[in-house]
């Protein structure tokens, strides 16, 4: 009697913590449903990427963006018991409250900076299969704003682009931060960005800002697409989709069968050059997979260590860095079939994050 009024008494007890658990998952060759726009009550499908101005060609195949669900939330967490069977669940995860709902944090803000990190992500993903298929997309660096104390401010404007530092090409905030750490706050740097299209030049120096080398600018990536690529994937944030984005643009715009048929799902942050970057909840993601039916999963090279020994059966994990090898691997799986895991194992071709 002492222990069914512990369990019921554990039941009702709010926890510290949240469950990642495997989420929906979209197939970006698909369709989504979204809201008729004449008819609140009802809802239509459309093509989750759609593109205009350019042909496309049929894609057979299935290319799966994953996604993380969080069971809780600061104004209700799972019971204790709830986290103690999510312990034993290879496919969740518990995982402190804070941690993904930090306390200095509103709902206001962690909703408005998924949006953000979502759009971005997809005008990345847009950028990288354009590149990837020989279009010259990319711009420079676009100001959004300055902070105080910006050495920037009233040498460029909100608008300007960056096209240049130093002599050498923008393509990325990233790249631009390196860049400016190699020319350091000691002397001034040459910027060479566009104004309303017209190419200007200045020198700026640059700032330290708690050991980061800065202009104390805002920014974001500028890109000029040829033709229209629209993404439309409702109530799901972050970065996380953006290679598996970048292949079903790519495989829409491809006039061979680049899936041929085949099953694969992903995840992986994207750069407009390519590059794969590593994202959280991969082993849900993983579950995901196999819940989803697909055959094989490709992941991030630096995700590979959450990967060992949480491979669920009947899905091979192909590790990739850049958007060049996933391709490499979906081709590698179109010719090779059922065969292809085996094949890869043996061979070494592909980096692989197996059991």
């Amino acid at each position: 009697m002492g222990s069914l009024v512990l369990a019921v008494g554990l039941a009702a007890v709010p926890s510290a913590y949240v469950i990642e658990q495997p989420g929906p998952w979209f197939d970006t060759l698909g369709a989504v449903s979204i809201p008729d726009p004449d008819n609140a009550d009802k809802k239509i499908k459309i093509p989750l990427i759609t593109i205009d101005g350019a042909e496309t060609y049929p894609t057979p195949g299935e290319l799966d963006l994953l996604t993380v669900s969080v069971l809780g939330n600061p104004e209700q967490t799972p019971s204790w018991i709830e986290v103690a069977a999510a312990w034993f669940d290879p496919a969740k995860a518990v995982v402190p409250l804070e941690a993904i709902f930090p306390k200095q944090e509103t709902k206001e803000e962690r909703e408005a900076s998924n949006t953000a990190q979502m759009v971005n992500s997809q005008q990345d993903a847009i950028a990288a299969a354009l590149t990837n298929l020989g279009y010259d997309v990319i711009v420079g660096v676009e100001v959004l704003g300055f902070t105080d104390q910006s050495p920037a401010k009233g040498v460029l404007s909100i608008g300007d682009v960056i096209t240049s530092f130093n002599g050498t090409a923008v393509e990325s905030v990233p790249q631009l931060r390196e860049l400016l750490k190699e020319n350091g706050t000691q002397t001034p740097g040459t910027v060479s960005f566009l104004r309303k299209g017209v190419a200007q030049e200045a020198q700026i120096t640059p700032i330290d800002v708690d050991g980061n080398t800065v202009l104390g600018i805002g920014a974001t990536a500028k890109y000029d697409f040829p033709f229209e690529v629209k993404i439309r994937l409702d109530d799901v944030g972050g970065p996380s989709a953006g290679m598996m984005f970048a292949l079903g643009i790519i495989d829409k715009l491809t006039p061979d069968e680049m899936t041929a048929g085949n099953h694969f799902a992903g995840t992986g942050t994207i750069d407009a050059q390519g590059n794969v970057g590593p994202i959280g909840g991969i082993r849900q993601k993983l579950y995901g997979a196999q819940k989803a039916g697909a055959d094989y999963f490709l992941a991030p090279v630096d995700n590979c260590d959450e990967v060992v020994g949480h491979v669920p059966s009947g899905v091979s994990v192909f590790a990739v860095s850049t958007l060049d090898e996933a391709i490499n691997v979906i081709n590698f799986v179109e010719k090779h079939g059922d065969k292809a895991a085996a094949m890869n194992a043996e061979m070494n071709m592909f980096p692989t994050c197996q059991n």
